[in-house]
């Protein structure tokens, strides 16, 4: 009989662009005890979660809730749930993320139209209003904060063509919720997903979501009637009707997840108990620093970061004019390979850092800044790490100024840690 050791992670510093390091509040509050899903303190324990995720995302909508599983199933769930087949989808592309958005609108039976953007840039706003207008899809799905190359995109003003020409708008807010401004309601965004792992430090597991009543209407347009638990006759479509085009899951069908979060409370899956602790207790401790100041942190850490790498003589990849704020992307030097650095740091300095996908394999580090992992005491600790690592590997780097230049920006701005 094989008898295994009692589990005993390994602490890390994580400055990867997700997962990230759990604020310990969460982690505690994953420890509570069990409750039924139609206990009447769960239920309430839902409905605290549902005006936190307005709140986050900033809407007023009704539908805010989680997707049980991890950021994708709330992608697909969005995405299953208000494609039909034959639908035309419009994706404008600028990284590993929207190739995923493809694929999912294809597997959905979507006529799909891309657009591609070198990857480490971004497109103008008019770029994609001028396809949208040419195009005409029923959709737009598209990418916020894009973690494969650093680079985030703006909305507003896509956001808003869409809502004049009626077509609905689907973003992928998962690298962004909780880190920099995600404006549903102001942006005319109709449905957006975000995750966990990131800049919410929760762990991966679920994915809030939240839609608008445009979006509600082609949902509740594709209902299925379950036997047994619903009722017909209230107005809902059902299987047999002309033009009716079922959800092709059960899980991620959102008709049936809204009935779920609804007060009707209508079964549909155990919800994730601790899970939903979790996360109640990260989107508190976001709303409790204050949106507008935990951006600000981020931003900081950001410079203090940036301002670290400059200063060993490190470049950044990309168009700075589009950064992401909460991933800082460097490019390798030349003749140093990234990988035997990314494994010193984990090894000998507890500090794990991202490669990256695709055509920026082998050619850049991605450093996240974070949530719970976005503080001074990482940055100061993965600079020093990062000099003595490259040192190791035959670097020239100025001894000292990556961190001396980091601390010189957090002088600016004592009160932030």
């Amino acid at each position: 009989m094989t008898f295994y050791s009692e589990l005993s992670p390994s602490p890390r510093t994580i400055m990867t662009p997700g997962p990230v390091e759990v604020d310990p509040r969460v982690l505690r509050a994953m420890s509570y005890p069990i409750l039924g899903q139609f206990d009447p303190e769960f239920t309430s324990l839902m409905n605290d979660a549902m005006e936190m995720i307005r709140a986050v995302f900033r809407t007023d909508n009704q539908w805010a809730f989680p997707v049980d599983g991890t950021s994708r199933s709330g992608i697909e769930a969005v995405l299953v749930s208000l494609i039909e087949p034959g639908d035309k989808v419009l994706i404008p592309i600028f990284g590993r993320f929207g190739y995923l958005l493809q694929e999912i609108a294809e597997r959905c039976g979507a006529e799909v139209t891309v657009l591609e953007k070198t990857w480490g840039q971004v497109f103008d706003p008019e770029e994609v209003i001028s396809a949208i207008h040419r195009e005409k899809p029923d959709l737009v799905a598209i990418v916020h904060g894009e973690t494969s190359t650093g680079r985030i995109q703006p909305l507003e003003e896509i956001g808003k063509a869409c809502r004049e020409l009626d077509i609905l708008i689907v973003v992928d807010a998962v690298a962004t919720i909780g880190g920099v401004p995600v404006e549903t309601d102001d942006w005319c965004l109709d449905a957006v997903i975000g995750g966990t792992q990131k800049c919410l430090s929760i762990p991966s597991g679920m994915a809030p979501i939240t839609y608008n009543e445009r979006a509600e209407r082609k949902v509740l347009r594709r209902k299925r009637v379950e036997k047994g638990i619903r009722q017909a006759g209230d107005g809902i479509q059902t299987g047999g009707l002309d033009g009716f085009s079922p959800v092709r899951s059960n899980y991620f069908d959102l008709s049936q997840l809204q009935d779920y979060w609804s007060p009707r409370r209508l079964n549909h899956h155990t919800e994730m108990t601790s899970m939903l602790y979790a996360l109640r207790e990260g989107l508190r401790i976001v709303l409790a620093e204050g949106l507008d100041a935990r951006f600000a942190r981020h931003r900081l850490q950001e410079a203090a970061l940036i301002a670290g790498l400059t200063k060993m003589g490190l470049s950044l990849y990309g168009d700075a004019s589009c950064k992401l704020p909460v991933v800082n992307c460097i490019d390798i030097p030349p003749g140093v390979d990234g990988e035997s650095v990314r494994s010193m740091l984990l090894d000998s300095f507890g500090i794990e850092i991202a490669s990256s996908f695709g055509p920026l394999k082998g050619k850049i580090w991605r450093i996240g800044t974070m949530g719970y992992s976005c503080s001074r005491k990482n940055v100061l600790h993965l600079l020093g790490a990062l000099e003595a690592v490259l040192v190791r590997h035959g670097v020239r780097v100025p001894q000292g100024l990556g961190v001396q230049a980091a601390l010189d920006v957090y002088d600016q701005v004592p009160k932030i840690t």
